[in-house]
């Protein structure tokens, strides 16, 4: 399958890439907005495409057949980028996922999202901005899901998780690689289609804690 990951520069995009380059099922197309990024997502076994998107990208669609978003502006910038990134950009993928006929959306949240109103003062934009993005996935009629990790951290991969449709633990922690091996674990598996799932580490392996989510 020719799978489109956009956002592949960041920690978790690239765990995500690297991941999918080892595949012998799926073909990774990596969408960086750097040209100095490029060479990069060539040694981790992928297709680099140039987009940006706060433009138009609508081009890396072409003959794709699932993605992951897994684009975020980042903690240091305004809530303006979070809106174009992480609300509008996210969006727009959806509008061009579903435009090419895209096989399966996932994409990467955030606990909280589905109640922005309840999280820290300096976080409810970005949660809202999130809620948008995945109100948006769920309405356009795609084969979704939505993965929404707690806490993150740099730890080592465990492949071991807790997933449920709501966590009772949301302070807990995740090691982005273990969200970046859960996001991957999607694409082909079909219990864990047209489903919102909360991660967290845990105990179970990742493909059976999302298939009994």
């Amino acid at each position: 399958m020719n799978v489109l990951v956009i956002g592949a520069n960041g920690t978790t995009g690239t765990e995500v890439v690297r991941l999918l380059g080892k595949s012998e099922d799926h073909t990774v197309y990596s969408m960086v907005r750097k040209e100095e990024q490029m060479e990069k997502m060539k040694d981790l076994g992928s297709f680099p495409i140039l987009g940006d998107l706060e433009e138009d990208f609508d081009f890396a669609f072409k003959d794709i057949e699932a993605v992951i978003f897994a684009a975020g502006s980042g903690p240091h910038t305004g809530p303006d980028k979070t809106t174009a990134v992480d609300q509008n950009g996210a969006m727009k993928a959806v509008d061009y996922a579903k435009n090419h006929d895209i096989q399966h959306f996932i994409m990467l949240s955030s606990i909280g999202t589905d109640h922005p109103e309840e999280g820290p003062d300096e976080m409810q934009h970005y949660l809202k901005a999130k809620q948008k993005a995945d109100q948006h996935l769920l309405d356009s009629g795609l084969s979704y899901t939505v993965i929404r990790p707690v806490s993150l951290t740099n730890d080592e991969a465990t492949g071991l998780i807790t997933a449920a449709k709501h966590l009772k633990d949301k302070r807990s922690e995740i090691s982005r690689n273990d969200v970046a091996a859960a996001l991957v674990a999607a694409i082909d598996m079909k219990d864990a289609h047209n489903k919102i799932v909360e991660i967290s580490k845990g105990t179970d392996e990742i493909k059976e804690a999302l298939k009994t989510a």
